[in-house]
């Protein structure tokens, strides 16, 4: 062998590596003869019929459920059939060695002569189980995709989806559909993350979504937005809606007295033939439902606070008493005149201008159960709409309102005074004091509330 054939000798050798075996086939005569053959003792190293000895050895080497494929698919005239039209042919199947399975693939190159092929056995089962991690890691990428990393429950991008399926399934089914939505809303969200921090407030987002989820444990639920999660109505939980809706609500009203776990607005709506045309309207209205919830919480829950007043006979702290003084004496310091009253709500005790004190003859600056001291101050024809401001504000609404009225002075005149007052919360979302100023009314005119 001169010098120029022993280098082609080593390239094809370092080419064939790749391989587990192969052989060199003259398609005339059949007869064949191994090129090269790593581990693969199993099979001829040569003969004078290719394909009939691949038949026959087949059934010794692959696996049952491949060898009917073997016989239909790798025949000499499919393989040269098929080399007609392109100068590779290949075909993947499973051999069975020892008890273990192990995937191979036929590949089938055309000479340049014509006259030959070489037919080449690839070990493909890293290939494979690479494509199967591949395929694995999709799929979790998919899924994670779907689901809330903090909850753990399913997210918007999952509720799109399965909105589209409601909806086909509304077109198709019409009045035979039963679905409804449930809306909930974590209440003061943003306060609980300024005031106790974020971990704190994941943390009651996770608890929001386990107490969602165990109320309605036969239904789809999905965290929708950072405090908000949409539970789709199906089946048991379909029927008993309204108990489990009940179910939720009392919980949350559970918690918020003894502030031992999340509080939650809800509003539920179900598909209705004829009025929706899909779930998107279900949910608009469950939606408004929720935030009607919301707002009716939330002035239960500051007329539950102002109920107390007048009932409260524990003596209010010392600390409590300077911090009242503070924060009274910021108001009077921006006040720009006018009387400023500020009032501590867990104990019923506020503080007033001393101006007001000596200009309408209250007893003190501070005083229990003010209510009962100011309002025989108020003109009797006025009360009223001085109940209804007030009430308005107490009810949720934080627009400052202007509340005209007529006091009396000591001398038994009246003055036309205007009130604004206001409401501020604790870090936990309760009412913690109630204050206001009351300025000389510019206008002659009595309104009930602008």
């Amino acid at each position: 062998m001169d010098i120029r054939s022993e280098q082609y000798m080593q390239i094809a050798y370092a080419l064939a590596r790749h391989y587990e075996c192969v052989y060199y086939v003259d398609v005339n005569t059949g007869h064949y003869k191994v090129f090269i053959d790593r581990h693969m003792d199993e099979y001829p190293s040569g003969g004078d019929d290719f394909f009939a000895d691949l038949h026959m050895n087949a059934a010794k080497l692959l696996h049952p459920e491949d060898f009917e494929l073997m016989e239909k698919h790798y025949t000499k005239e499919q393989v040269l059939a098929a080399l007609a039209d392109n100068k590779n042919y290949s075909f993947s199947f499973r051999i069975l060695v020892k008890g273990v399975t192990t995937h191979m693939r036929h590949v089938v190159s055309r000479c340049d002569d014509g006259e030959h092929i070489l037919c080449c056995l690839e070990n493909t089962e890293e290939e494979i189980v690479r494509h199967e991690q591949q395929l694995k890691e999709l799929r979790e990428a998919k899924r994670m995709a779907r689901l809330d990393e903090l909850t753990g429950v399913r997210n918007n991008n999952a509720f799109r989806e399965y909105a589209a399926i409601i909806n086909s399934k509304i077109r198709s089914r019409g009045p035979d559909y039963e679905v409804g939505i449930v809306m909930c809303d974590l209440n003061d969200l943003k306060l609980i993350n300024d005031t106790r921090g974020h971990s704190y407030g994941d943390e009651t987002i996770q608890s929001t979504s386990r107490m969602i989820c165990d109320i309605f444990e036969h239904s789809h639920v999905f965290r929708v937005g950072g405090d908000e999660f949409v539970v789709v109505l199906r089946d048991r939980d379909y029927g008993l809606r309204e108990y489990l809706l009940k179910d939720l609500r009392d919980k949350s009203y559970s918690n918020r007295v003894s502030r031992s776990g999340p509080v939650v607005a809800c509003g539920m709506a179900v598909y209705e033939y004829g009025r929706d045309e899909n779930i998107e309207s279900v949910y608009a209205r469950a939606d408004a439902a929720m935030y009607e919830d919301k707002h009716l919480s939330k002035s239960a829950h500051i007329k539950d606070s102002f109920n107390k007043l007048g009932k409260i006979d524990t003596p209010i702290p010392e600390g409590r008493k300077r911090l009242l003084d503070s924060l009274f004496g910021a108001l009077l310091t921006i006040s720009d005149g006018g009387y400023v009253f500020l009032n501590d709500m867990r104990y019923d005790f506020s503080r007033w201008a001393l101006a007001l004190v000596d200009d309408f003859g209250i007893e003190s600056e501070y005083m229990y159960h003010a209510d009962k001291v100011w309002e025989p101050h108020i003109h009797p024809d006025d009360l009223k709409a001085y109940k209804d401001a007030v009430g308005a504000i107490l009810t949720g609404d934080l627009k400052l309102r202007h509340m005209y009225y007529r006091a009396r002075k000591p001398d038994g005149t009246y003055v036309r005074v205007s009130t604004r007052g206001f409401v501020m919360s604790d870090k936990y979302g309760d009412p913690e004091y109630f204050g206001g100023i009351i300025v000389p009314a510019v206008s002659d005119h009595i309104d009930n509330i602008e």
